[in-house]
């Protein structure tokens, strides 16, 4: 069953793609609709019967603490004002899931970000799901990958179809389809040029390990950067062991980007309700 898995969401990037705008505030806080981008990936989990969350943070990520833990004076003061709706809302944020903070003391990469939930995750499967990246489709993605895990007992990560002249963004797989949308993967490339990518599948942020992984990450050396890549501990499972990659037919938004985060609003607005407003909001833009 789903329901020893846990979920480890990285969350401690410093967000240069976005300054000026996230020196202060934690790029996964910026709102999309009506709730800020990391909401949006606990309820992802959520939705995978995922109740067990470690968000890894940074100092400079408090504010994302904030938002999923009570806040006793802004609670009494909507409960004087009789606010029912808005302090429902408020409680309802803190009472999502477990949700434990980790601290990754510096920001050494996604790799390193992984190792700091080794403890947390103990000896059960767990996803992880990028704080900046939010994933819609029926199933979810992450909830797809979890049917996946359960199936057939392996690791599994997301993968979409990409412009070859984006390869420089993602990790890029290489690898056989085995069923209709899913591949078993021979070997990952980080960043590649386009002449040098094995295929036009890149990663996008959605993943189902077992612990495992940490026995290849902790063997990874720092590269570029001083930055510890997750993808190389992936590359290792797929030399050593099994992993596969699906292909996700749904939508991904990188709030990482201008771009995204406005496409971000006008698609989910048009999806969602927000609040009482029926009214399709992509429409007046």
């Amino acid at each position: 069953m789903a329901s020893n898995i846990k979920a480890v969401i990285p969350a401690a990037g410093l967000g240069t793609r976005f300054l000026p705008l996230t020196k202060a505030q934690p790029k996964e806080m910026l709102p999309v609709v009506d709730k800020p981008t990391i909401q949006w990936v606990v309820e992802e989990a959520i939705n995978a019967n995922i109740t067990d969350i470690a968000i890894i943070t940074g100092k400079h990520k408090a504010a994302i603490e904030n938002h999923f833990n009570p806040s006793p004076d802004l609670e009494d003061s909507l409960k004087r004002r009789g606010k029912e709706e808005d302090l429902a809302k408020v409680k309802q944020v803190s009472n999502l899931a477990n949700i434990t903070f980790i601290r990754q003391e510096s920001q050494k990469g996604l790799g390193d970000a992984i190792l700091c939930a080794k403890d947390f995750v103990g000896d059960d499967p767990f996803a992880v799901l990028l704080g900046d990246t939010i994933c819609v489709g029926n199933p979810n993605c992450t909830k797809g990958l979890v049917d996946i895990f359960n199936n057939h007992h392996q690791p599994v990560f997301a993968v979409e179809k990409i412009a070859m002249e984006d390869t420089r963004r993602y990790g890029v797989m290489s690898g056989d389809k085995i069923e209709d949308s899913l591949f078993n993967v021979d070997s990952l490339v980080e960043k590649p040029e386009p002449s040098d990518a094995p295929s036009n599948l890149g990663v996008l942020g959605r993943y189902i390990f077992t612990p495992d992984i940490f026995n290849y990450q902790s063997q990874v050396n720092a590269g570029v950067g001083g930055e510890i890549q997750l993808t190389d501990a992936m590359n290792m499972t797929a030399q050593n062991n099994s992993l596969l990659a699906w292909k996700f037919s749904g939508t991904r938004f990188d709030i990482g980007t201008m771009e995204d985060w406005f496409r971000s609003h006008l698609i989910l607005s048009h999806q969602y309700k927000w609040g009482k407003v029926i009214k399709d909001i992509s429409e007046d833009f």
